[in-house]
């Protein structure tokens, strides 16, 4: 598996990856994720992929040289001479589908799926910076102001941090920044994704970079981000209070009464004299059908009160009963 990141921002463009596939526990290696494609002072593009292995490579290998037919100018298309980075990503969505033309078929006889996801972004010398996220079919969706970053690979353990920090105007190291805490958070949960990562930032109309760098166990600034992103939630969780059961002098009380979210009801054991008189377990309505009566009285804990209420109503319940058998 792998975890890729990419931040579209109005200052620039980020771009993260790690570096791990896996086929099994006993075959782990390492291979990069990101190609750059870069024609200073006219075209930047970075391409990260996830996904079989085989066929990223494959896809990789293509783009370079494929050529797509425009019917529409009959130009032949490729990334070196499109000129937006719409048309690029038409490009790319192309090399995949010729790869699944080659090689699907093959690939499903031997009972493996064409798997394959992609990010694919940059700039072409008179357009804005263009982000893209490229599926299986070759069809592809483009990053928004409102959609600012996309991943692919292992996400879920790095988006939380991404929903709260970036926004298209986030600055570009903060965003890296954020990008590495997103990626650290996905290594310390999930052993597929791993060591060496590969970062890259883009500044807007620059149209080449610099700012290029793989990251590993040694990289003291990768080694002070792990350790001060770790330490520093642990005092942000001892900060928060623990909840108060018990009630007291509290601010923010964790039992309240709620007209829409009641306790649950503890269900007691049948009493074993029932069944002699038919009213086994089976006549008492399921709890989850019982509906608890809001308390009046003021002073109790909801927990008990529920409890108090439904200890009265099955005593009268029973007391009714036994009065019905004398008889």
């Amino acid at each position: 598996m792998t975890y890729c990141v990419a931040l579209k921002l109005n200052a620039g463009l980020v771009f993260l990856s790690d570096s791990r596939t896996n086929a099994g526990l006993d075959q782990i290696s390492t291979f990069r994720k990101v190609m750059l494609y870069e024609q200073p002072g006219e075209r930047f593009m970075v391409l990260q992929s996830a996904g079989n292995l085989s066929i990223t490579q494959s896809v990789r290998e293509l783009l370079e040289s494929f050529q797509l037919h425009d019917t529409t100018t009959d130009e032949m298309l490729t990334i070196w001479n499109v000129r937006s980075m719409f048309d690029a990503a038409r490009v790319l969505g192309a090399a995949v589908r010729h790869v699944h033309e080659r090689e699907a078929a093959a690939l499903q006889r031997a009972g493996v799926d064409f798997n394959v996801s992609m990010i694919f972004g940059g700039q072409i010398q008179g357009e804005r910076m263009r982000l893209f996220q490229v599926y299986s079919a070759g069809n592809f969706i483009e990053a928004t102001g409102e959609t600012p970053y996309f991943q692919i690979g292992e996400s879920k353990y790095g988006k939380p941090v991404l929903d709260r920090v970036i926004t298209s105007e986030t600055p570009l190291d903060e965003a890296a920044k954020c990008a590495l805490v997103s990626m650290d958070s996905t290594l310390k949960s999930n052993l597929s994704v791993g060591l060496p990562l590969d970062l890259i930032v883009y500044e807007n109309n620059r149209f080449a970079t610099d700012r290029i760098v793989c990251l590993d166990a040694d990289n003291p600034y990768l080694r002070m981000l792990h350790d001060s992103w770790g330490e520093r939630l642990r005092h942000v969780f001892d900060s928060i209070d623990d909840p108060a059961w018990d009630g007291g002098q509290t601010d923010t009380p964790i039992r309240i009464h709620s007209p829409r979210a009641h306790p649950l009801i503890k269900v007691g054991a049948p009493v074993a004299s029932r069944s002699a008189h038919g009213l086994g377990a089976g006549n008492i309505p399921p709890a989850a059908l019982r509906q608890p009566v809001v308390p009046a009285q003021a002073g109790l804990s909801m927990a008990d009160e529920y409890q108090r209420l439904q200890t009265a109503e099955e005593q009268a319940r029973m007391q009714r009963q036994a009065a019905l058998s004398k008889r």
